[in-house]
């Protein structure tokens, strides 16, 4: 019966949709067709309600991505949460976060559009908040209203788009590109695109998300959640305007750069890798902002699965190591755990763009494209300084986690006995070999030759031994030398922690309301409204109810002095 678990159910039909789907889209590819479905829910006299679907190779081959993640990510879940007593519920939780990226994949209707990216946001803070504690709670208020300001565009989208006459925002790429009433959708998508795939200056939620558990992290920074903003402006890009691609080619240059130089300075596994999926997102905006639409879809491809196989091997090690995640008490861990340690290093070399890795295929075709561009000195500086410190903080979480000597006490059972979470990483690390060379083949008919100097041609890999030559050198020391980078403090902390975002995100929002609540607490709850609210109508109520018993106490002075009052009144009043 252990078997027939909701997991392993979950498992199978996740995997037989995922091949069904890749099967499909490679019919599609090979015919060129595109479907457009439009189902009609609703006839009431002129009105018709309808659901509009759109099936094209890219949205059947990205269905086939996040399904077989998932199921894979579900598979891992039956032992990563075996402890857990709810474990029903929270597969429960990831199948709903999966059917609102599905809505969200297949729509070319603002409306369905809405229903999935508005089920990602409600489902996403429930996983966050999973693990019920203080720290969850912050996460979570600040992933769900981060990406609640999404929301709002969105919908003011909808409403705008109401000026032509249907949400089918499909039909109008062509013929209102770079006119206003265009444009002004175009900035809102944007403007939601950047909050879900968490922009500058919307960056701070994606670190802070990583308080849900590993394989809601695995899923969500992989091809679902932040993927969404990527995808919704690859559908988008032929009405976007030149100005304001321009704007975001910025916007994301400077998220790359500063995510990779944030990662350099982090200490915590998750966190790192959560920065480098933002480095990624950065790059994928980037490059799609140039107009690579196809190229930058290739790379949200290829990343989605060496990613999803980073965050499993990283939770291994958290599960292993009874949730510590300071990767400066880690070490060694290649000698107890070789198979996760294995798993993890093809991920980081697919991460870094390592030869013939899944990586390699997008991100060398990417830096060769932009190259090739007439870009100014300062946007070719950051792309390739960018790639050199992914490469960096790659080799750093290498030589901390698998380098050198245990530093943890002892009482720790290292193992491998999980073979679950085993194969569900080797099947991803097999993909992550293979998915860059199979999908450049399906996605790329016409190959691309590019011709380049060859400096420039051998510069991305120049740049990434160089960032593995500098990582060498900048992370070989012992926790009882002393630090000179202390004398540098402040400089280090403005770039370790992401520019202050997390603090401009959370303080500058609500430090002036909680003033002002502590204020009309101090001084009008409990100060003037309290001495003339409900204290002194207390105390008002306690001397008439004592005067009131005081008559009652049955004296016969005291009625007879009344009784002689009203007398002498009522002869003043003949």
């Amino acid at each position: 019966m252990k078997y027939m678990s909701l997991c392993f159910i979950s498992f199978i039909t996740l995997l037989i949709s995922s091949f069904g789907m890749f099967f499909l889209a490679l019919h599609y590819i090979e015919n060129d067709l595109i479907y457009f479905i439009e189902w009609e829910v609703m006839s009431l006299n002129s009105s018709s309600v309808i659901m509009s679907l759109l099936l094209d190779w890219m949205s059947l081959l990205f269905m086939s991505n996040v399904m077989l993640i998932s199921s894979l990510v579900i598979l891992y879940s039956e032992d990563y949460m075996s402890s857990d007593l709810t474990l029903n519920r929270f597969i429960f939780l990831v199948l709903m976060f999966v059917l609102s990226m599905m809505f969200l994949i297949i729509s070319p209707n603002l409306i369905s559009i809405l229903l999935g990216w508005d089920g990602l946001g409600l489902v996403s803070y429930c996983l966050v908040i999973y693990y019920q504690n203080n720290k969850s709670y912050n996460a979570g208020m600040l992933t769900v209203l981060s990406n609640r300001l999404g929301d709002v565009a969105l919908l003011m989208a909808i409403a705008w788009m109401l000026n032509f006459g249907s949400w089918n925002y499909i039909f109008y790429m062509d013929n209102l590109f770079n006119k206003f009433e265009f444009s002004v959708i175009a900035l809102l998508v944007i403007l939601a695109s950047m909050t879900k795939s968490a922009q500058i200056p919307f960056s701070a939620w994606l670190p802070a998300a990583m308080a849900a558990p590993t394989p809601v992290s695995a899923l969500v920074h992989s091809s679902t959640l932040v993927t969404a903003g990527v995808y919704l402006l690859i559908r988008f890009s032929k009405g976007i305007p030149n100005w304001l691609l321009m704007i975001l080619l910025v916007i994301s240059v400077l998220t790359m750069f500063m995510s990779g130089l944030g990662a350099n300075f982090e200490y915590d596994l998750s966190k790192i890798i959560a920065l480098s999926t933002l480095s990624q997102l950065g790059l994928m905006m980037s490059i799609l902002s140039l107009g690579y639409n196809e190229l930058a879809f290739f790379h949200l491809m290829t990343h989605a699965l060496f990613k999803a196989m980073l965050f499993l091997c990283a939770g291994l090690v958290i599960y292993n190591l009874n949730d510590f995640q300071d990767i400066r008490f880690m070490g060694g861990l290649s000698i107890f755990m070789p198979m996760t340690s294995m798993c993890f290093m093809i991920s980081n070399f697919a991460l870094c763009g390592m030869p013939f890795m899944a990586g390699y295929y997008s991100k060398d075709l990417i830096l060769e494209i932009v190259s090739l561009m007439s870009l100014n000195k300062f946007m070719y500086f950051m792309y390739f300084f960018s790639t050199g410190l992914t490469v960096c903080y790659s080799f750093r979480l290498f030589y901390y986690t698998m380098w050198g000597d245990f530093n943890m006490i002892s009482m720790y059972k290292l193992g491998e006995s999980n073979w679950m979470m085993i194969y569900s990483m080797l099947s991803l690390s097999a993909l992550s070999v293979m998915s860059g060379s199979i999908l450049n083949w399906m996605i790329f008919l016409t190959p691309y030759l590019i011709c380049l100097p060859i400096f420039m041609k051998i510069l991305p890999i120049l740049v990434s031994f160089l960032g593995l030559w500098f990582g060498s050198i900048l992370f070989k020391f012992s926790l009882s030398y002393y630090f000179n980078c202390f004398k540098y403090y402040k400089f280090l902390k403005f770039f370790g922690s992401m520019w202050f975002m997390p603090l401009i995100s959370t303080m500058s929002v609500n430090q002036g309301i909680l003033n002002l609540g502590f204020y009309m607490i101090k001084y009008i709850d409990l100060g003037w409204s309290e001495y003339f609210g409900s204290q002194n109508i207390y105390y008002t109520l306690m001397k008439m109810s004592s005067l009131n018993q005081w008559f009652q106490m049955n004296n016969f002075k005291t009625y007879l002095v009344f009784f002689f009052m009203i007398l002498i009144i009522l002869n003043f009043m003949m």
